[in-house]
């Protein structure tokens, strides 16, 4: 079997961050969250590293991971997700500016990533745990029925500074995933944990497991990504042609839904950080500040 990959979803522009998150420093040093990610990813075990990104921010985005790369030892791919990778007989719909959604990112790694894979967002911290984790189940699993998830407790992935989304996780007594409820609009005012409906407000269990795109694949997630994609265009683009889209989480679902997979839930304890938005950058320096004091990491690396 081959040795498991790392994949970085990194495309996305963060609109509500207000301009490029993925490589903005969280340190004194220059160090960005993904140098963070891929610090842990090496350490669980990881050698190859496949960014996701729009040819748009190629330049700036290489130059910075290049020179951050230089000397570890990873071996970096690219693939691009672009607008107009459609299957034939599509077409961009007139005023679509939105990306296609992780599940075309993930499509667009075909002939690219052929290995056993781990996916995680470039804008967020996971915690070393996490790494070890995925990594872990994806070097002893070999069936192309079995996935894997690292679940987060809500808590601890909520920010003060705005409304989130969260895909909040239901499992079976084996700790297995039954199903994810997508819910947009999560906010904390410190005490509790809540989303804004049409309907009013209704309160969320701190403690519910939720995930944080930290998923685990065999080679073979790829494929079928890739071979979905046309029926989800056909169902969605006549409704929705400008925000349609297309996620990960929704293949996982049709493939639970016919019973052709499994999803193992890896239990994380860790604080998830990110910066959704501008106002959350402060909270994340200050976060990575407190873990390289306590020797997490170093402050060179």
């Amino acid at each position: 079997m081959k040795k498991p990959e790392l994949v970085i979803l990194a495309a996305g522009m963060g609109s509500r961050y207000g301009g490029l998150k993925q490589i903005d420093a969280v340190d004194g040093q220059g160090h960005i969250i993904i140098d963070y990610s891929i610090f842990d990813a090496i350490e669980a075990g990881f050698e190859t590293v496949t960014f996701i990104i729009k040819k748009q921010i190629e330049k700036e985005f290489r130059e910075i991971m290049d020179a951050h790369l230089d000397g570890k030892g990873v071996n970096v791919k690219y693939v691009y997700q672009e607008l107009d990778k459609l299957p034939e007989g599509y077409e961009v719909p007139e005023g679509r500016s939105k990306p296609w959604g992780t599940g075309h990112a993930i499509a667009c790694c075909l002939g690219v990533v052929d290995a056993p894979f781990a996916v995680i967002n470039a804008d967020d911290y996971y915690g070393k745990g996490a790494f070890a984790k995925i990594y872990d189940f994806l070097a002893n699993e070999s069936s192309d029925k079995s996935y894997a998830m690292v679940g987060y407790k809500l808590k601890n992935t909520v920010t003060d500074k705005g409304g989130v989304s969260r895909g909040i996780c239901n499992t079976n007594e084996g700790g297995e995933l039954v199903s994810i409820n997508e819910t947009s609009g999560i906010e904390t005012d410190g005490k509790d944990i809540f989303n804004e409906t049409e309907k009013g407000k209704t309160m969320l269990d701190p403690e519910a497991i939720v995930s944080m795109n930290l998923w685990g694949f065999p080679a073979s997630f790829v494929s079928e990504c890739y071979a979905r994609f046309p029926k989800f265009l056909r169902d969605n683009l006549s409704q929705k042609p400008e925000k349609c889209e297309y996620y990960m989480p929704s293949v996982i679902t049709e493939l639970l839904t016919e019973g052709k997979i499994s999803v193992t839930v890896l239990d994380c304890p860790d604080k998830w950080y990110g910066v959704t938005y501008k106002e959350d950058k402060p909270d994340v320096v200050n976060a990575f500040a407190e873990l390289i004091a306590k020797g997490e990491y170093p402050k060179e690396f």
